[in-house]
Parts: structure tokens; sequence; C-alpha cells
């Protein structure tokens, strides 16, 4: 039997350029926030072992993991392995980062409250960190 290619929820959208990533992130933006609805919505694929740097969000974020299987970790506590279905709730000022494993792309929606104010983007995830055993 063949294995069938699904396709994805949403495209890909467009590859990000800045440091504020690790390997490389396509970032697809659904929603912007504006002045009634203070939430943008995103949807971010990760190729294997691409992830992003340590940040915050001042109102905190949520994270929908689509496909494939990511990374999650809180400052101070262990990686969690996030498969299609997971749901995470960075609360918020908490730094963190979120990513691929090494083996296959992660895909998931970015729900982020605008309300406190932009994402602050902190220091890269070392290898060692990111190599951490997880939860």
């Amino acid at each position: 039997m063949m294995e069938q290619k699904t396709e994805p929820v949403f495209p890909k959208g467009e590859k990000i350029t800045n440091n504020n990533f690790t390997g490389t992130v396509w970032l697809k933006n659904l929603i912007e926030a504006d002045s009634i609805n203070q939430n943008s919505v995103a949807c971010v694929t990760f190729e294997p072992g691409a992830r992003s740097n340590w940040h915050l969000h001042p109102s905190g974020q949520i994270l929908l993991a689509i496909s494939g299987i990511g990374y999650y970790q809180e400052k101070g506590s262990p990686k969690i392995i996030l498969h299609k279905g997971d749901v995470v709730k960075c609360p918020p000022n908490i730094q963190h980062w979120h990513g691929a494993g090494p083996d296959q792309e992660f895909v998931q929606v970015a729900i982020t409250s605008r309300q406190g104010g932009p994402t602050e983007w902190l220091q890269p995830v070392t290898d060692e960190e990111y190599n951490q055993s997880a939860k």
C-alpha cells in the first residue's frame, strides 16, 4: 500500500530571514492583530532542527501542533515533545522557545496576544539546550 502525502492545512508562506531563528523557518500570517482583536494568528513551519530563539510574549501565546514532531521549553523546565494535536499555553512573560525535532519538520499555529506589546526576542537556543533530553 502506497503512503499518501497529505496536503498542508495552511500554505507554507515566506521564509523567515531575521535573526530570531536557527535553521530554516517559514511563516504564513493568517490574521494580523488590530485595534478590535489584538491577537495575531500565524502558521509556522520549522524544517528539521530549526527553532526559535528564547523569547517571551507580554500577554502570552497558544501553540497548536498541526503536524510533525516539535519541541517546546520554558526557561528552567524540561523540554516537552509536541505531536500533532498537542496544545501549549505559553504564560505571559515566561522565556521559552519552540521548534522542530531533529528528524522531521514541525508545523504549528501560533495565536499571540499583542495587547501587552510585541514579542521580546532574546538569545539563540544553544545546541546543548536543543539536544537536552525531553520530558
